[in-house]
This record gives structure tokens, C-alpha cells and sequence, in this order.
């Protein structure tokens, strides 16, 4: 699994009533275990900060926008969230941070797994340093 976008359907009222995005089952490529959602975060805070190494996940700007620090180990790029019909999956052993939210951001995270802190990497010379051994 890769980091991509994905399309989250949208269906587009004709009658003037707004949009509606559905998240099915065929929609994303895992079964979801868990779902939450940021939101109120204060400006200039930074959310994330941390790997998983095992669990998957998909991001969605349900309203407003952020920015998705992205990091293998060898490379890091940024990407905007800022359209609900669009999802960015997150594969396991991805460093990920969060930030510059809108006002009124709100960020939906659709989990392949329940928490488990177990899963978590928070140290990014810990995450460094088991990419480069996994490497060799």
C-alpha cells in the first residue's frame, strides 16, 4: 500500500441542497476498525507526530483545511487537505504531523485498526532508526 489520494464519492444535489459524500466498504481498501475526528484545534498547533506500525489510516478535511507532513524515512513531502471528497491514505510506517488548520477545520481519520499504543512509533529517531535497520 502506497500513500494516494482517493476519491470519496460525492453526490451532487440538483436541487440546489448541497453535496453528499458517502465512505463505503468498496470505497476504501481496508475494513475499518476505527474512526475519529480532529477538530477546535487552536492555531498554530501541530496534531500527529507519530508512525504507526501496523495500522493504516485515510484523512479527509470534512470542513476547512490542513496541511499532512509526510515522511518514509527518506523522504518528506506536504500535502493540502481541503475537499471532503477527497482522502489521503496513510499506509503503517508513514511519520506523519498535521498542520496549519483553518479555522473550523475538522479532520476525519477512518483507522484499519482499534487503538493500540503498542502500534504507535512518537519518537522520530525511533521511526529513523527502524526504517534504516528494516532497510539493510
Amino acid at each position: 500500500m502506497k500513500i494516494e489520494f482517493l476519491d470519496i464519492p460525492k453526490i451532487i444535489d440538483r436541487g440546489g441542497r448541497g453535496n453528499l459524500s458517502v465512505v463505503e466498504k468498496n470505497t476504501i481498501p481496508f475494513s475499518i476498525k476505527r474512526i475519529y475526528y480532529l477538530y477546535d484545534v487552536p492555531s498554530g498547533a501541530t496534531r500527529g507526530g507519530h508512525a504507526h506500525k501496523e495500522q493504516s489510516a485515510i484523512l479527509i478535511a470534512i470542513s476547512g483545511s490542513f496541511e499532512v507532513i509526510l515522511d518514509n524515512g527518506f523522504k518528506r513531502q506536504r500535502v493540502m487537505l481541503n475537499r471532503p471528497n477527497k482522502g489521503l491514505l496513510i499506509p503503517s510506517m508513514i511519520w506523519r504531523e498535521l498542520d496549519n488548520f483553518s479555522s473550523g477545520a475538522i479532520c476525519l481519520v477512518i483507522a484499519s485498526d482499534e487503538f493500540n499504543e503498542e502500534d504507535y512509533i512518537r519518537n522520530y529517531n525511533e521511526f529513523k532508526s527502524v526504517i534504516i535497520n528494516d532497510k539493510l
